[in-house]
């Protein structure tokens, strides 16, 4: 009689256990709202197709909308704040949207726009 307790309740805790910080979003449908990223560029790695700040304080960034992993930036390249940080930079500012299966560490997820 117990038996079907346990069929029931392993993937539950499988899913509860998915949403852990391993770096990957899109488990649940709370971090498909879109955030929004702004600060200073110089460049250094070509284009940006979109990106995050992520809990650590680097930007977090993706050159093309197939790249299912994010590369983190270097402090030096990736600046945030009012002032601009010198005269090779230049303002970015987008959204990124979350994707099932996508590879982001240090994600802030919902309400640490």
């Amino acid at each position: 009689m117990r038996t079907w307790k346990i069929f029931f309740v392993a993937p539950l805790l499988a899913g509860v256990a998915a949403c852990g910080g391993d770096g990957y979003v899109g488990v649940h449908s709370a971090y498909y709202d879109p955030y929004p990223y702004y600060g200073w560029y110089d460049g250094y790695y070509g284009p940006i197709y979109d990106g995050y700040w992520g809990t650590d304080g680097f930007f977090y960034y993706r050159q093309s909308d197939r790249d299912r992993r994010f590369y983190r930036g270097d402090h030096d390249h990736f600046r945030r704040g009012d002032a601009r940080p010198g005269d090779n930079f230049r303002t970015m500012q987008g959204t990124f949207t979350p994707q099932r299966g996508q590879h982001a560490p240090h994600y802030p997820g919902r309400g640490h726009h």
